[in-house]
């Protein structure tokens, strides 16, 4: 038996990971993880170096944790950069870290991959592994219950809540089914917004991956870069990802293009899988009123309720979401800091921040646009 580090998913056969894997969540993926690699969006410079994780036994692999080592902690969205500032000043090293997560995507989801038994004596073996690799601290970000309840009773590792915002479908016959649900002054507004992006001559189409020509991948990414490119940063995701990404596994992706007059203007890139929407990555080449809402919100509640799928998962913050319909869904994320007086100081201040956050959820409900009866 023995804890195996993999720095290229390509040396599993995707197969035998997906085998690992709990459900069909595409971020989980070996197509997903490895476009990531393959593209040069993590690895090399970027500072998400492949570092997973695999327990076999004889010759199988039983169990497994994607996993990166980092440098920064830019892309994340659990955010510790002022517990590494704190460090820095202290004199206490935090980087390099090791941590589980989807890179560049706040989405849910397992962590712990495979058979039950390997799977909690990967979680056990996961603090020698950090302190062997002279990796200062360990992060399991957006996990689920497996993870919790490994990990509960363990006092090296803390746990940090967060706050999501997703929508649910409730079994609607169409989008007017869903605004009847809501008070009548939310009601009116959203049936404005939509009102003035259509005023605009905008018009909207819906793609699967293998449907889209190359020219328009190159609209998608220059869309997706632009978001970056506006705020003066780079993007995290490299052209070909997306590229590989629609020969791995188009029929996770859709995308959404609007057109003013027949001229592409804005796109939203979403995954998908039985049960979930994942809105992802949008982008605009021209500033239209409202447009973003109908592109990333309505947009996306409409595919959802058309195709039963039970969940829009918009990605993290945005508490303008609330009066959109989507509600507060509380996140947990893992943390186990090597130096004693760091750990401490840090569960001091995550108990307080935990107390914070479900009173903002709790807060956040009130602020739902839903009639008293609907929910």
């Amino acid at each position: 038996m023995s804890l195996t580090l993999l720095t290229r998913l390509a040396d599993i056969p995707a197969s035998q990971w997906d085998a690992l894997t709990p459900d069909d969540q595409p971020f989980l993926r070996h197509a997903f993880l490895s476009s990531l690699e393959e593209s040069g969006s993590v690895g090399g410079r970027s500072g998400w170096q492949p570092r997973h994780l695999l327990w076999c036994e004889g010759n199988r692999v039983l169990a497994a944790m994607p996993g990166y080592g980092k440098r920064h902690s830019m892309g994340e969205y659990v955010f510790d950069h002022a517990w590494a500032d704190a460090s820095q000043r202290a004199g206490i090293p935090y980087y390099p870290k090791w941590l589980s997560a989807v890179p560049f995507s706040p989405v849910g989801g397992a962590r712990l991959l495979g058979e039950e038994q390997a799977a909690a004596r990967l979680l056990r073996a996961l603090p020698d592994f950090l302190a062997g690799h002279d990796f200062f601290s360990g992060h399991i970000n957006f996990s689920d219950r497996r993870v919790a309840e490994g990990l509960a009773a363990d006092g090296r590792w803390l746990s940090r809540l967060g706050c999501q915002y997703h929508w649910h479908n409730r079994g609607y016959r169409d989008f007017q089914d869903f605004l009847d649900t809501l008070t009548s002054r939310k009601r009116k507004q959203l049936r404005k917004e939509r009102e003035l992006v259509r005023g605009q001559g905008v018009t909207f189409r819906w793609y699967q991956g293998h449907e889209l020509s190359a020219a328009q991948w190159d609209f998608i990414y220059t869309c997706y870069a632009n978001t970056y490119t506006v705020r003066g940063r780079e993007p995290y995701l490299t052209r070909l990802f997306f590229t590989l990404l629609a020969e791995r596994m188009p029929q996770a992706i859709r995308v959404t293009l609007a057109s003013q007059h027949d001229r592409p203007v804005a796109m939203a890139l979403s995954l998908v899988d039985s049960g979930t929407f994942y809105g992802r990555y949008w982008g605009c080449l021209e500033e239209f009123n409202r447009l973003h809402f109908e592109t990333c919100f309505y947009q996306g509640m409409e595919y959802a309720i058309a195709h039963g799928l039970q969940r829009f998962d918009a990605g993290a913050q945005g508490e303008h979401k609330l009066i959109r319909g989507f509600e507060p869904v509380l996140t947990e994320s893992w943390h186990l800091l090597r130096h004693g007086g760091l750990h401490d100081a840090v569960a001091d201040f995550l108990q307080q921040e935990r107390d914070g956050v479900r009173a903002w959820a709790a807060e956040a409900r009130d602020a739902l646009p839903y009639r008293l009866t609907a929910l």
